[in-house]
C-alpha cells in the first residue's frame, strides 16, 4: 500500500477490509491459504507450542483450522479460540478440541465452552500490518489488551501480503502491542 494511503484507521480499515474480501473468494486467494499455512507451518515447528492460540476466522481471514489439527498432531499441543466480553472490555482464551465452535462470544464471534487457558504461542488475526510488525485489527483493543496481559506469549500475527502497509502510514498508538512476528503468503516478518 502506497504513502498516499489514508491515515485515518478507521478508513484504511474499511479499504483492506474491502480489498481482502473481494480477493479472498478468488483462486489466488485459494492458493494463498495453501502458501500461508505452510509458511505458519515452518515457523511453528521451530516454536513447538505447548497451547497454540487461533481464532475463527471472519471477514476473509486466513482458516487457521486445518493448521490448528496439524498442530496437534505434530506437537501434540492444546488448542485455543478466544473468548471476548464487552463489559467488562476483555478476551481470554478457551481450551478448543478443533471441532466446530459450541459457542459465540459476546463480540458475536464462534469460540467454545472449554475451560481458561494461557496459549504459549498465539496467532494473531492482522487486517493491515507494517513490516516492523505493528498491527491493524478491527479496532476494538482485544488482542492488544490480552497481549499487554501476557507479555510472555511468542506473538505470530497472520496476514495476507495485500494488507502491508507502510509504517509511515500506520504509526503506532499507545495502546498498540508489537508482534514478535507476522506471517503471510509470500514472507515472513520479524518485528
Amino acid at each position: 500500500m502506497s504513502s498516499s494511503a489514508p491515515t485515518d484507521r478507521a478508513a484504511l480499515r474499511r479499504q483492506l477490509l474491502a480489498a481482502r474480501q473481494a480477493w479472498y473468494p478468488t483462486a489466488q486467494g485459494a492458493q494463498a491459504q495453501d502458501q500461508l499455512q505452510a509458511r505458519l507451518l515452518d515457523v511453528l515447528s521451530q516454536l513447538e507450542p505447548t497451547c497454540l492460540g487461533l481464532y475463527w476466522p471472519r471477514q476473509g481471514e486466513f482458516n487457521p483450522r486445518n493448521l490448528a489439527l496439524i498442530a496437534t498432531q505434530q506437537w501434540r499441543c492444546q488448542l485455543a479460540l478466544p473468548y471476548a466480553r464487552k463489559q467488562p472490555v476483555d478476551m481470554h482464551f478457551r481450551v478448543w478440541r478443533g471441532d466446530e465452535p459450541d459457542a459465540i462470544d459476546e463480540c458475536q464471534i464462534p469460540t467454545t465452552n472449554g475451560k481458561p487457558t494461557e496459549p504459549d504461542v498465539v496467532l494473531v488475526p492482522c487486517v493491515g500490518f507494517t513490516a516492523d510488525g505493528w498491527r491493524l485489527g478491527y479496532g476494538g483493543g482485544y488482542f492488544d489488551r490480552y497481549l499487554a496481559a501476557h507479555p510472555g506469549a511468542t506473538t505470530i500475527g497472520v496476514a495476507w501480503q495485500q494488507g502491508l502497509i507502510e509504517s509511515s502510514v500506520l504509526a503506532p498508538q499507545a495502546h498498540d502491542q508489537a508482534l514478535m512476528a507476522i506471517v503471510t503468503e509470500a514472507h515472513t516478518y520479524s518485528g
